[in-house]
């Protein structure tokens, strides 16, 4: 007689709360939000509380499906080893359902209450993330954040979007801002995580190419993201409010991108430089974004 693998006991409702990674998705929701509030076009705040819960879904979604794919390397590091998959809490079938279900739900929910351009990016966003960086780049190049970075990037254009049925030159902005954040942002996080990448064999930057290659690499990446974080002030997309807190907050965040690039050691444990940096970035979108539909509704 085969045995058969033991089966595990029902997925606890935080467990599918955990696989849409509840964190990442704040931001997400958030810049999407931004996007959406910054559009010059009203939108309902019914239809727009249902585009905002699509791109939370979407976003769930993909996350939910990223673990899936990655329950092997989640098992391995530290930071995710207590996640529902790697520890035994849920069968990767139901993480699976529960990713493809909630990705089409959030898609169709999207196209048929609001527009299908939003509905559109969504879908090119979720499968960005999964196919794109999860399956193909995440474990080959790494360069895998720089291009896979992209999926984070979808969510003002979706909330814009929404209101609008369109995309214009600001969120394009908004979404190359993103894009360039994220490098410096995530890999901060790497240099102080960087064992646990190792061995699970991802090729991140700081595993393939050293430390000071990737701080050196934080510090240019900051430079064009500085510029288009600007940019919409002198263009003329947004007023003096977004352009003097996009100046200080760009600002500070170079501060600290040169203080983690012009380290030459990693003889300082603590890592003081590249956590200040890694938690302040995230404080960053925050405020700037925040700062947009301020400097909007004031207009």
């Amino acid at each position: 007689m085969t045995p058969t693998a033991p089966l595990l006991p029902p997925a606890d409702w935080r467990d599918f709360l955990a696989l849409t990674k509840p964190r990442v998705m704040t931001l997400v929701v958030f810049t999407g939000l931004c996007g959406m509030l910054a559009a010059p076009v009203p939108i309902h705040p019914v239809l727009g509380f249902t585009a905002i819960l699509c791109i939370a879904l979407g976003a769930g979604a993909a996350g939910a499906l990223n673990q899936w794919y990655e329950a092997d390397i989640d098992a391995v590091m530290k930071r995710t080893a207590q996640r529902p998959l790697p520890a035994g809490r849920m069968d990767r079938q139901a993480a699976l359902h529960f990713g493809v279900g909630l990705s089409a739900f959030s898609v169709i929910l999207m196209g048929l209450a609001l527009n299908y351009a939003a509905a559109a990016i969504l879908a090119i966003s979720i499968l960005f993330y999964v196919l794109v960086y999860t399956v193909w780049l995440k474990r080959r190049t790494p360069q895998n954040i720089v291009i896979g970075g992209a999926a984070g990037a979808f969510p003002p254009l979706i909330g814009w979007a929404a209101a609008t049925g369109q995309v214009a030159l600001l969120p394009l902005l908004l979404f190359m801002l993103v894009f360039l954040w994220t490098p410096p942002h995530f890999w901060a996080l790497a240099l102080f995580v960087e064992t646990d990448y190792a061995n699970a064999g991802v090729p991140m930057l700081p595993v393939v190419a050293g430390e000071r290659v990737t701080r050196r690499q934080i510090g240019l990446y900051t430079i064009p993201m500085a510029f288009v974080a600007i940019a919409p002030w002198p263009l003329g997309l947004t007023g003096a409010i977004y352009g003097v807190v996009s100046l200080a907050m760009t600002a500070w965040f170079a501060l600290l991108a040169v203080r983690v690039a012009a380290r030459t050691t990693g003889a300082d444990d603590a890592m003081l430089p590249e956590k200040g940096l890694f938690k302040f970035s995230i404080l960053y979108l925050f405020v700037v974004f925040g700062a947009l539909v301020v400097d909007r509704w004031m207009a």
